[in-house]
């Protein structure tokens, strides 16, 4: 398992315990599955709630009026890569 493996797998138990998700096993969310809308079915409370979480965890910061926010949540995927990016800075 890569580390890129090992922060998605991180990330899913960090939304499944955020958003209090009790009928989903991490293995039900696929890395580069939407994580809103027709893919995991989140919306923008779960969003607020889940970057919170992802910024207490991990020490990053979203701009809260940012337009790439909905690409860096795009799916687990791209918010662990995102997550990445800003650990190396």
């Amino acid at each position: 398992m890569t580390r890129l493996d090992a922060l998605e797998a991180e990330l899913k138990q960090l939304i499944i315990d955020t958003l209090k998700l009790e009928d989903v096993a991490s293995d039900d969310i696929a890395g580069d599955a939407p994580l809103f809308f027709d893919g995991l079915g989140l919306d923008s409370i779960d969003a607020l709630e889940l970057s919170l979480a992802v910024e207490r965890r991990y020490g990053i910061h979203f701009d809260e009026d940012s337009e790439e926010n909905a690409a860096r949540f795009a799916s687990v995927r791209a918010l662990a890569a995102f997550v990445v990016s800003q650990r190396v800075r």
